[in-house]
């Protein structure tokens, strides 16, 4: 997989974006990159789309922004001039692709049957997008038709919002899921970028799942631990669990039995995905402590982050 599909993987939602106007084009990308989204797929439905993503890809060079509805090769080459990093097309057209993949432009071609999948495959492309996936049977669908294709992922457009988001993206097939609803035509008119901005971070927050898990508590010993726990087990009707370096009173505290990390212990925040989380928390400048990473299968199951919060350390869990 090359590298843009990999950020793109690391986001997670593609905001698929129609601009009738590019001078909305600049505010509406800094509303996304406010939101926690440094991506668009500006839609190729209008005759601003070049002169859009050659505004964005100018005001903010670190931005991934695409171009999508690319329908002709000659669409192809306005976009990538424009400063598009990659191509999306609601069908596959062997001429677009064939000119993408000659060239290294990445593309992500729309697919809707297993046929299609398989001209994918003939170009050697490990992602296509799934268009449109709700219409086409969702994510159901894309399970049948992904069984016999291994090594293919999937990028749902269509249908895809909030209520339906996480669904998609619990399946590990989903590279991503394309979506609107944060930027909306209307709000984009009407030049409501902060209702963008918050509607972005909403839709962020909602795939990231982030929840309390438990709090940690460093004790001096075995013995204190095993108080600890027994105490707030006990005022909360919850039973406890001895394990080899620490007690659990049900699932809300864990006391250490020798202090570990944090002045005073942990805070545990489960994620939906934690390697999305990380790469989100990392884009917002904070570091991760990769000494502490624990992994089961290759993949990533908890990390702590390098810096306390009110003397405690923070750790992140995959749910």
């Amino acid at each position: 997989m090359n590298d843009v599909l990999k950020q793109i993987q690391k986001i997670g939602i593609v905001p698929v974006v129609v601009l009738d106007d590019a001078k909305d084009a600049v505010p509406l990308a800094k509303a996304l990159i406010d939101g926690g989204l440094p991506c668009a797929e500006v839609t190729f439905r209008t005759a601003a789309a070049e002169e859009s993503i050659k505004a964005i890809a100018a005001a903010f060079p670190e931005m991934l922004v695409g171009a999508g509805t690319v329908l002709t090769v000659e669409n192809v080459k306005k976009s990538v001039a424009a400063g598009a990093r990659f191509i999306v097309s609601p069908g596959f057209n062997p001429k677009v692709v064939s000119y993408c993949v000659e060239h290294d432009i990445p593309i992500t071609p729309g697919v809707s049957s297993p046929s299609d999948i398989e001209a994918a495959i003939e170009f050697d492309l490990d992602v296509v997008k799934f268009f449109p996936a709700e219409a086409s049977g969702g994510l159901s669908a894309i399970k049948a038709m992904a069984a016999p294709y291994t090594q293919m992922k999937f990028m749902p457009t269509g249908g895809i919002n909030a209520a339906n988001i996480n669904e998609y993206l619990a399946y590990n097939r989903i590279l991503a899921c394309g979506g609107s609803w944060m930027v909306k035509g209307d709000l984009v008119k009407a030049g409501a970028f902060d209702k963008i901005t918050a509607l972005t971070q909403e839709a962020v927050m909602t795939i990231l799942g982030f929840e309390l898990a438990h709090v940690g508590v460093n004790c001096g010993s075995e013995e204190e631990a095993s108080e600890t726990a027994g105490t707030f087990a006990g005022v909360f009707g919850l039973q406890t669990k001895d394990g080899n370096s620490s007690v659990f009173a049900g699932t809300m505290l864990e006391a250490m039995k020798q202090p570990y990390l944090g002045a005073h212990g942990h805070i545990a925040v489960k994620a939906n995905q934690i390697d999305r989380a990380v790469s989100f928390l990392e884009s917002q400048g904070i570091e991760m402590a990769p000494e502490t990473a624990k992994h089961k299968d290759g993949k990533l199951q908890a990390i702590y982050l390098k810096k306390e919060i009110g003397g405690f350390a923070i750790h992140l869990l995959q749910k």
